[in-house]
């Protein structure tokens, strides 16, 4: 049905007069005629009766007006939803975080859930090449990374992490880090957990020449953070994850080239949503970099 066509009855309807409805619908009086006469060949029905004292809806013109009335109001309510959604006020947005991501990614969603609440945003933990993987295929819009990104995506840099040592917080390292950690068992988390931090401490090792070995492993950062603090062993952990660490750990940053690396969002297409949750989540990023820090280290 012509939206046009059911705006011109329902506005002869209202003033029951054609020339008072073709004035408010910036028309002529002949063409809002033909429209209504269009309209009326359409529904097979006269919609109207026209005399001296203006236009008056016949039977069949009462019985279709609330219909047209639904129509209109439904075509209009479809209009302002698409506005809300192409300026980015409305829609979804599915965003990916591992390791890099554990402690900002949450941070920035709550952010931007205060500014956009018709935004429906969900969160997955997913290691960053995952992540690549789904944001070049569209199953995530936003992803907290390990940079570089592959080509395809756009990326913000958020902020540099290093590996650390944790240790109990009585345990009392040398100087000689690398000395001191080779050939002894470690605690460490699960390589299919997080492949791109297994890749950068292997990367460590092997510039500090150093082979320790594994004594367990765990799938979940915070576990491994609780058998440290437990006394099992120490372990490599991004410097970030001092915020998870419970009281009984401290984390002493590693040299090394290799040691540090850069995190930050990427995705595939830009948009208002993409754009705004980018926004909030460097804003947190900076917040972070200048929190006092409540480690152990």
């Amino acid at each position: 049905m012509d939206l046009r066509l059911l705006r011109a009855y329902v506005t002869v309807a209202r003033l029951r007069n054609f020339g008072a409805a073709a004035a408010e619908l910036s028309t002529s009086q002949p063409a809002l005629t033909k429209q209504i006469q269009v309209l009326e060949r359409r529904v097979g029905a006269v919609l109207f009766d026209r005399g001296r004292h203006g236009a008056r809806l016949t039977p069949a013109g009462e019985l279709l007006l609330l219909d047209a009335l639904e129509l209109l109001e439904r075509s209009e309510a479809f209009d302002r939803r698409a506005d809300q959604v192409a300026s980015g006020a409305e829609g979804s947005l599915a965003i990916g975080f591992g390791l890099s991501g554990i402690e900002l990614a949450p941070r920035a969603v709550a952010v931007f859930r205060s500014r956009w609440p018709g935004v429906t945003v969900s969160l997955e933990d997913l290691p960053s090449a995952v992540q690549f993987e789904r944001l070049l295929t569209g199953g995530l819009q936003i992803g907290f990374v390990r940079l570089p990104v592959p080509a395809g995506l756009e990326h913000h840099r958020l902020r540099r992490d290093r590996l650390s040592l944790a240790v109990p917080a009585a345990q009392r390292v040398p100087r000689d880090l690398a000395g001191w950690i080779d050939a002894r068992p470690l605690v460490r988390l699960t390589p299919a957990r997080g492949p791109g931090l297994t890749a950068q401490i292997d990367s460590l090792y092997a510039e500090l020449g150093c082979r320790p070995q594994v004594l367990q492993e765990s799938g979940d950062l915070q576990t491994v953070l609780a058998l440290v603090a437990a006394g099992v062993g120490p372990a490599v952990v991004p410097s970030t994850a001092e915020r998870i660490a419970p009281p009984e750990v401290r984390l002493v940053p590693l040299p090394g080239r290799a040691a540090t690396w850069w995190t930050g969002v990427a995705w595939s297409i830009r948009t208002p949503l993409t754009e705004r949750f980018v926004k909030a989540a460097a804003e947190v990023a900076r917040a972070a970099r200048t929190e006092p820090r409540t480690g152990h280290g």
